[in-house]
């Protein structure tokens, strides 16, 4: 469904994770003045945001997997509702591995101009990954 869009391509990237691959599908379907509303404790913008996110991600669950459950398309936008999941082996935001298993849902709305993503709003169930982590209480 998703295969042939630049979504698509990056969501194919991501779920091999190789983080050389996923930084290159990024520089082919991503503009580079990518404008990135997500909460993620980056300090930079776009792109590089982007980016960060994967470099961060990927050390602390290595056999992390995103699972597209919905996609709603409407003009150059698209909404995609996603499940999580994978096990907590390196340090996440200060946190050493635990072993744990994580499985939470996010949902992103991705804009494309010109066949590439321009525009990403992105909603992640952090408080649902936190917990699992034993980082919060239940």
């Amino acid at each position: 469904m998703t295969e042939n869009t630049a979504f698509g391509r990056m969501h194919a990237a991501v779920n091999t994770g190789d983080l050389e691959l996923i930084e290159k599908t990024i520089d082919e379907v991503v503009d580079p003045g990518l404008v990135f509303h997500a909460p993620v404790p980056t300090g930079v913008p776009g792109v590089r945001a982007l980016k960060q996110v994967w470099r961060t991600l990927l050390p602390a669950f290595p056999d992390l997997r995103v699972h597209i459950e919905d996609v709603v398309v409407q003009g150059d936008k698209a909404v995609y509702r996603n499940t999580v999941t994978g096990t907590h082996l390196g340090e996440f935001r200060g946190l050493a591995p635990t072993g744990r298993s994580v499985c939470y849902g996010e949902i992103f709305i991705v804009r494309l101009d010109a066949g590439r993503i321009a525009e990403v709003w992105g909603v992640v169930d952090v408080l649902a990954q936190l917990r699992q982590l034993g980082a919060l209480d239940a």
